[in-house]
């Protein structure tokens, strides 16, 4: 799950997307690449408290099968992180495939699992450079704004270059949009402008999760929107992406 540009919803939708593939009967495994934390607070962990974290995994060479942590969602665990993991940028930088740690530590799991969703930070730093090298798909969440559509152009350029220099198989596969608000004429120009596209367009998934308080009361409360308010709009919309997400991988 990626974009450049900050806020709109990568976080949101990564757990949310995650908790509803489990529902689905999916075994799901996140993997909170930021170092706020945010994924990991959003399903019950608090992250300062953490013994282990990705931290661990990307600088001493942790197996990521020990830094896992079931959630309260039946199908649905997360490698977690916490601040830690800001020190990491700098400290990959000296270390041989500095690049490649991620996707080495996920070959060791990924049997175990039919989706690893990874959160990244909204910077192009080593983190996010580890999760793009460890990827097969890139999943844009997106703002229904016209600023989110140029942070989409950034990605794209990012995308091309790390597909030709460490990872040939990586693209981008979906556009999901969110923080839609149906009252406001700049949403729905937004979401035509973006289907519309000849690149994003048919990559676009027909559902638009609209901007909803539950969906951001949730992360508060430690729980994904679809066990904090299950028959909320939100957790409607969030259920439908991942049907399909899921139909798309198929």
């Amino acid at each position: 799950m990626a974009n450049q540009k900050g806020g709109v919803g990568k976080t949101t939708a990564t757990v949310n997307i995650g908790a509803a593939l489990a529902e689905l009967g999916h075994r799901v495994l996140i993997i909170d690449l930021d170092p706020q934390g945010n994924a990991s607070s959003s399903l019950g962990l608090v992250p300062a408290s953490l013994q282990v974290s990705v931290y661990d995994v990307l600088l001493q060479d942790l197996p990521l099968e020990n830094c896992v942590e079931a959630t309260a969602v039946r199908g649905l665990f997360i490698a977690p992180s916490n601040l830690n993991l800001a020190g990491a940028e700098i400290e990959l930088v000296p270390m041989m495939g500095r690049e490649t740690r991620l996707r080495r530590a996920i070959d060791g799991v990924a049997d175990h699992y039919s989706f690893v969703l990874i959160d990244c930070p909204p910077s192009l730093g080593l983190l996010t450079i580890n999760a793009l090298t460890a990827a097969d798909e890139v999943l844009v969440p997106m703002q229904c704004e016209y600023i989110a559509v140029e942070g989409m152009v950034q990605l794209d350029q990012n995308v091309d270059l790390v597909r030709a220099n460490l990872n040939p198989r990586l693209h981008i596969s979906m556009v999901l949009l969110q923080m839609y608000d149906a009252r406001t004429k700049l949403s729905q120009d937004v979401v035509e402008e973006v289907r519309k596209h000849p690149t994003w367009g048919p990559k676009t998934l027909k559902t638009v999760i609209p901007r909803t308080v539950r969906v951001a009361e949730a992360p508060s409360y430690g729980k994904p929107v679809i066990t904090f308010d299950p028959s909320s709009v939100g957790a409607k919309a969030y259920r439908e992406a991942a049907k399909e997400i899921a139909a798309w991988q198929e």
